[in-house]
C-alpha cells in the first residue's frame, strides 16, 4: 500500500526505528536507500522492522551518498543477513545513466531476493521487462512519477506497481507559506493503475549531504483535510527571525509556538500523534533538542497521520 522513500540519514533511520509497530500494524513497506558508509544503523533498522513482523526493501546500488557507485557492501548486507527472508528485498535502482548491461546484471545478480525495481530516469523499459519476464508478477517495480511516464509504465502491468510522488516543495525555510498541497496520491492511486504509492515524506527527492546554517527553523507537519477530499497538506511553521544562522534555539521556539498556537485554535486537522505529544512537551520545557531530532518527529507524524487515515478508511 504505502512505501514511504528514506534516504537512510541518521534521523529517518531512527525514525523507522521508533516508528517500527507502526510500520508493522499499518503494512507500510518502507524504501530505504543508504547513504552513509557505515552500515551499523541500517542493520539495526532492519532488525526492528523484521523483528516487529514489517517489510523493507533496501536500495543495493544508491544515486547518492558513501556508496554511489559501489553499493557491494549492501548487497553483502542483504546476502549474509537475509537471504530466503522475504521481509527485506533487494532494490534496484534503475537511473538515467544506468546502462542496459548494467541493469541485466542487478537484475540477475538479486534474483532470489524478492527483487523491487525502482525506475527513476531509466529509458529502456523493454529491455527491463524482457529481463524480468516470468519473473515479472513476483517483482515490486517502483516507479518515481516525474520521472517516468505511463507509456514507460505500462511495460510492467502484471507485476506490482508502486508510484513515488515528491509531495515536498524544497525551497528556503523562509520563504515558506503557512500551508501548501502536499499530495492526494494516497486516494487516487488505484485510479492510476497503480497497487500502491510513496512519497518522499517531508524531507522531499531533493539530496543534500547536510545543511548549512539555519538562518530560518521551519517544522513541517502533514495534514490530512476531509473538506478538500481527503487530500494532504502541509504546514510550514516558519521561526520570525531569519536575517543571522545564529539562535537555532529562539527561532525553533518561534515556529514551536505558532505550531502550538495552531494546534491550540482547535482548527488545525493535525492528528495528535506521538510526534504531536512530543512537541507540546518541548513547548512545556522550552527546550531544544536539535534540528535533526525535530526532523525525526516530522516523519514520525507523516507516518502516524497516513496509518490513521488507512486505518478510518478500512473501518469505515
Amino acid at each position: 500500500m504505502y512505501y514511504p522513500y528514506f534516504r537512510g540519514k541518521q534521523f529517518e533511520l531512527i525514525a523507522i526505528r521508533e516508528s517500527a509497530s507502526l510500520i508493522a500494524s499499518a503494512s507500510f513497506v518502507p524504501i530505504i536507500e543508504p547513504v552513509r558508509e557505515s552500515l551499523g544503523g541500517l542493520e539495526r533498522t532492519l532488525r526492528s522492522l523484521t523483528d516487529a513482523g514489517a517489510q523493507a526493501i533496501v536500495v543495493v546500488n544508491p544515486r547518492h551518498g558513501d556508496h554511489r557507485g559501489n553499493g557491494d557492501s549492501i548487497s553483502t548486507l542483504l546476502e549474509r543477513d537475509y537471504r530466503g527472508i522475504d521481509a527485506v528485498s533487494a532494490g534496484i535502482l534503475l537511473r538515467n545513466d544506468t546502462s542496459s548491461d548494467e541493469a541485466a546484471t542487478l537484475l540477475s545478480a538479486h534474483a532470489e531476493q524478492n527483487t523491487a525495481v525502482v525506475h527513476a530516469g531509466f529509458t529502456e523499459a523493454r529491455t527491463v521487462a524482457g529481463s524480468l519476464d516470468s519473473r515479472m508478477s513476483n517483482v515490486r517495480n517502483v516507479f518515481i512519477e516525474d520521472q517516468t511516464n505511463m507509456l514507460y509504465r505500462r511495460h510492467f502491468i502484471g507485476s506490482t506497481r508502486i508510484l513515488i510522488r515528491d509531495g515536498f516543495e524544497r525551497k528556503r525555510n523562509a520563504d515558506y507559506h503557512e500551508v501548501d498541497n502536499f499530495s492526494d496520491l494516497h486516494i487516487t492511486y488505484r485510479d492510476m493503475g497503480m497497487d500502491g504509492y510513496g512519497d518522499f515524506l517531508t524531507v522531499g527527492d531533493n539530496y543534500s549531504e547536510g545543511g548549512g546554517p539555519a538562518y530560518a527553523v521551519a517544522i513541517h507537519l502533514t495534514y490530512i483535510d476531509p473538506n478538500h477530499d481527503q487530500a494532504m497538506f502541509i504546514y510550514h511553521f516558519v521561526s520570525d527571525t531569519n536575517d543571522t544562522p545564529t539562535d537555532p534555539a529562539g527561532k525553533f521556539a518561534q515556529a514551536l509556538a505558532k505550531l502550538i498556537w495552531r494546534l491550540d485554535k482547535g482548527d488545525s486537522k493535525l492528528v495528535e500523534t506521538s510526534a504531536i505529544r512530543e512537541f507540546r512537551d518541548l513547548h512545556t520545557r522550552g527546550h531544544f533538542p536539535g534540528l535533526g531530532y525535530v526532523k525525526k518527529l516530522s516523519i514520525k507524524h507523516h507516518l502516524e497521520t497516513l496509518a490513521n487515515y488507512h486505518n478510518l478508511e478500512a473501518n469505515a
